[in-house]
C-alpha cells in the first residue's frame, strides 16, 4: 500500500503545526492563569486600599481628600509633568532633580563602601578597629546629619552639599556591613585552591574573592539605594530645594492635599522601580538563580 504521507504531503507538516500549538496552549494555560491570579490578587489589594482610604475621608477627615479628586489632579499634573505652570516646573521636572542628587551621592556612597566593606571583610584587625564607629554612625537619623552638614558646608555649597552628604552618609552602612559579611563568608576551602594554585593578591581578588561577594554587595546596595530615596524626600523638605519632597511640603503649605498624594505616588513609583531594577541585577549574578 502506499503511503499515506507521500500521498498527502501536506498532512505530516499540519500535523506537526497540530502538535506545536498544542504544546504551546499546554505551556501558555498555566502561565496565563498564574498571571491572572496575581492580577487579582493585585486588584483585591487595590480595592482594600481605596476602601480604608474612602473610609477615612468619610469618618475620620472630610479635609482629606477622596480617592477620586486625588486622582483627577494626578493625571492633571502628569499631563503637566516637564512644563512650568505659573512658573513652577511640573512634577516630572521635581522627580528628576531628586534623581540627580540621589546618583550623586548613592555613587559616592557605594564608592567607598565597597573597598570598605572589603577590607574590613578580609582583615579582622580591621574590622575591631572600626566596627564600633559603624555600630555608633550607623543609627543616626539624616535629620540629624542634615543640619549638622549644613553647618560643615557652609562655604562648599551650602545646601546641595548637605544634601548630597547626607545621602552619601545614610547610604552608606547596608552597602559596607553586607560587603564585609560576604568576604567574611568566604569558606575556608576557596582560600586554600587558592593557595595551592599560587594565585597572586590581584587574581584571588577578582577570581575568587568578588565573585562570591557580589550577591552581598548587589544586596547592600539595593538596601542603600532605599535608604537614600527615603533620605532624599527628608533633606528635601528641610532644605527647601527642588525636588519631590519639596514638591510634597510645598503642596502641603499650599493646602493642596491633592498634589501631596499624587507626590507620594511618585515616590512610591519610582522606588518600586529602583527596587526591581536592583532586584534584577541580583537574579541575574547569584549563583543560584544562575544554576537553576
Amino acid at each position: 500500500m502506499e503511503d499515506v504521507s507521500l500521498a498527502l504531503p501536506g498532512l505530516e507538516a499540519r500535523g506537526d503545526r497540530t502538535r506545536r500549538a498544542r504544546e504551546l496552549v499546554d505551556r501558555g494555560l498555566p502561565a496565563a492563569a498564574a498571571a491572572a491570579r496575581r492580577a487579582g490578587w493585585s486588584l483585591g489589594s487595590v480595592a482594600i486600599v481605596l476602601a480604608a482610604w474612602q473610609l477615612v475621608c468619610l469618618t475620620v477627615s472630610r479635609d482629606f481628600p477622596t480617592p477620586l479628586a486625588s486622582f483627577r489632579v494626578t493625571l492633571e499634573l502628569l499631563r503637566n509633568a516637564f512644563t512650568k505652570v505659573d512658573g513652577v516646573p511640573g512634577i516630572g521636572f521635581q522627580v528628576l532633580a531628586s534623581m540627580r542628587r540621589i546618583a550623586i551621592g548613592f555613587s559616592l556612597s557605594a564608592a567607598f563602601a565597597i573597598p570598605a566593606g572589603l577590607l574590613i571583610g578580609v582583615s579582622p584587625t580591621i574590622r575591631k578597629l572600626f566596627d564600633p564607629i559603624v555600630q555608633v554612625l550607623r543609627p543616626v537619623s539624616p535629620l540629624v546629619w542634615f543640619p549638622l552638614a549644613l553647618v560643615a558646608f557652609k562655604n562648599m555649597g551650602g545646601v546641595t552639599s548637605s544634601t548630597l552628604f547626607t545621602i552619601f552618609v545614610t547610604s552608606l552602612w547596608p552597602t559596607l556591613i553586607n560587603t564585609a559579611a560576604g568576604v567574611s563568608s568566604l569558606p575556608p576551602d576557596y582560600r586554600i585552591v587558592a593557595k595551592v594554585f599560587r594565585f597572586s593578591r590581584w587574581r584571588y581578588l577578582w577570581k575568587v574573592l568578588l565573585p562570591h561577594t557580589l550577591p552581598y554587595v548587589l544586596t547592600g546596595l539595593r538596601l542603600s539605594m532605599g535608604t537614600a530615596w527615603l533620605v532624599i524626600v527628608a533633606a528635601e523638605m528641610l532644605s527647601g530645594d527642588m525636588g519631590i519632597g519639596f514638591f510634597a511640603w510645598d503642596a502641603y503649605n499650599a493646602g493642596s492635599y491633592e498634589k501631596m498624594i499624587a507626590a507620594v505616588g511618585a515616590i512610591g513609583g519610582v522606588g518600586l522601580a529602583l527596587d526591581r531594577g536592583f532586584t534584577a541585577l541580583h537574579r541575574r549574578f547569584s549563583y543560584e538563580e544562575a544554576s537553576r
